[in-house]
């Protein structure tokens, strides 16, 4: 059996920088595995701005 997150994140603009590969470090270094992202928003000319990544681990049955 998994459990799941969804954390939200940016690929950045022009005044700031992304943040999608350190959140994926963070939850890699917790034992979250990387299962898709996904584009949650998009700016006027139709270039995904946000995203939400979807991680997973295995629940222990102990």
């Amino acid at each position: 059996m998994y459990e799941y997150i969804f954390v939200e994140t940016s690929l950045g603009g022009f005044f700031t920088s992304a943040t999608h590969q350190e959140t994926i470090q963070k939850y890699a270094q917790e034992g979250w595995r990387l299962v898709q992202v996904l584009p949650t928003h998009y700016n006027g000319q139709g270039k995904p701005t946000d995203y939400e990544i979807i991680f997973e681990r295995q629940i222990s049955t102990d």
